[in-house]
């Protein structure tokens, strides 16, 4: 854990007691801070008073009190509406931020030598974040991974100042983050997403461009207009930028995916420096950008491209994100639960052929419409959760349907009729394109029953290794 001394001797209120919250309630206390905490939730107060954590209904503190309110990521900010614990921070004049930003300032005050790389993007930060931890660790390097993927960001080891930090964060934590300052900052691709949480496009890409703005070197996708305009700007700032693409045509500098390898811009033309030709996770356009960004990132801190290609070359994957998990004679079973959105899915889409897909869930805006080149790809899909009708009628027309209702019919169904494929190498892919919060807590939750339930098939040959990570 990371203890917290920027409140040393101050009193802070905190609230959302899920997830990170407990973790920045102990690390606050750590460090010296007087912390008042309080959740919706009773079973999160309950735990966090065993914990030693004060418990407090902040509905009725004294605001005049505090010298900050840290907000879980998961309490609305702005939209569809503040919180009340936002209005009443506001109306007293205390600071709002989340632990990203708590972490931060710490880094900032304590150990400023201490490295960090910083990850964000509507799709393929998780990836990217995991790819560029391995790199770190396969060279050597004294690395800690966390943030949005996996462990809370102040749940890391302390500080040091040989230690380098890989932190993914998403638009929920950057906007309650507003000093992260990254040493290399990364942001990949910018698509609607959570504009439930972020009123429109336009203040969703602003929140995003604080993680590159802050940064000292920003490397940024080139692949769509967000990203190209925000990169211009920051340009004409006079942040260094490291322009990366799912592509070398058009472009001039930078690093750049080529079909096979990626490539770096030097003297005049393209140079090799990682080969993914023969690579079995690091496939299609979209993980060509994912390793072009995690070169850049790992060149940033002092890596050289021969150590950055090996280690890159022994990646094995990340779970929930088009990971093998097993087959069935011909049949391969696909998690991709990551897939939380349209865009998300279409590499997966992009990557196999003859798809038994298993999709839906809490819908998100826009819906599988820009999926539509890829379904003659589909040769069946099983539709389950709330987007089950919006789907159906998208779908309508262009393969069979099957409403399944939930995964585990799902995944029988399509396990089934998978089998008795005429075409080559059927592929079962759970690629919701929606959130998971209509059955499942997580994504994570929903690719891990997807596996339960595939591990349960008869004759099956489970790919994963005990404890079912890639």
């Amino acid at each position: 854990m990371i203890p917290v001394s920027i409140f040393k001797g101050k009193k802070v209120a905190l609230f959302g007691l899920g997830g990170s919250g407990l973790i920045t309630a102990q690390a606050l206390s750590a460090g010296g801070a007087e912390v008042v905490a309080f959740d919706d939730r009773e079973e999160s107060c309950l735990m966090a008073a065993r914990a030693g954590i004060s418990v407090v209904d902040l509905r009725e503190a004294d605001w005049s009190q505090f010298s900050a309110l840290v907000l879980s990521p998961g309490v609305p900010l702005t939209h569809p509406k503040p919180h009340w614990t936002v209005n009443l921070a506001t109306d007293a004049g205390v600071e709002i931020m989340g632990d990203v930003e708590l972490f931060a300032r710490e880094r900032r005050a304590t150990c400023p030598d201490a490295r960090l790389i910083a990850v964000t993007g509507t799709n393929g930060k998780s990836t990217t974040t995991a790819l560029i931890g391995h790199i770190l660790r396969t060279a050597g390097r004294d690395v800690q991974v966390g943030g949005n993927i996996g462990r809370a960001v102040l749940d890391l080891e302390p500080f040091e100042s040989d230690r380098i930090y890989v932190v993914e964060c998403s638009s929920y934590q950057i906007d309650l983050a507003p000093s992260l300052d990254p040493d290399a900052g990364i942001l990949l691709n910018l698509t609607p997403d959570h504009l439930d949480r972020h009123g429109d496009m336009k203040r969703y890409a602003a929140i995003k461009e604080r993680l590159v703005a802050g940064s000292s070197v920003a490397i940024i996708g080139m692949d769509d207009d967000y990203c190209r305009d925000i990169a211009q700007r920051l340009v004409v700032s006079g942040v260094a930028v490291v322009p990366i693409s799912k592509s070398v045509a058009g472009r001039s500098g930078g690093l750049a995916f080529d079909g096979v390898a990626v490539m770096a811009f030097e003297n005049g033309g393209w140079r090799t420096v990682a080969d993914l030709s023969s690579h079995t996770v690091l496939r299609g356009r979209h993980n060509g950008q994912n390793a072009a960004a995690a070169i850049a990132a790992c060149r940033s801190v002092g890596l050289k491209d021969e150590e950055i290609a090996d280690a890159m070359m022994r990646f094995p994957g990340l779970a929930h994100r088009m990971q093998p998990v097993a087959r069935r004679g011909e049949v391969l079973f696909v998690n991709d639960s990551k897939a939380t959105n349209a865009d998300a899915s279409e590499p997966a889409l992009q990557t196999f052929n003859n798809i038994f897909w298993i999709l839906g869930g809490k819908p998100k805006q826009g819906g599988i419409a820009s999926l539509q080149s890829f379904f003659p790809k589909i040769s069946k899909a099983y539709l389950i959760g709330e987007a089950a009708d919006a789907f159906a009628e998208t779908l309508s027309g262009f393969t069979e349907i099957v409403m399944s209702g939930n995964l585990e019919k799902a995944v029988r169904a399509a396990a089934d009729d998978a089998a008795t494929s005429i075409d080559p190498l059927p592929v079962v892919l759970l690629s919701p394109a929606c959130a998971s919060f209509d059955q499942f807590r997580s994504f994570e939750k929903r690719g891990e029953a997807f596996v339960e339930f595939v591990s349960a098939l008869s004759d099956v040959e489970m790919l994963l290794p005990a404890g079912g990570e890639a």
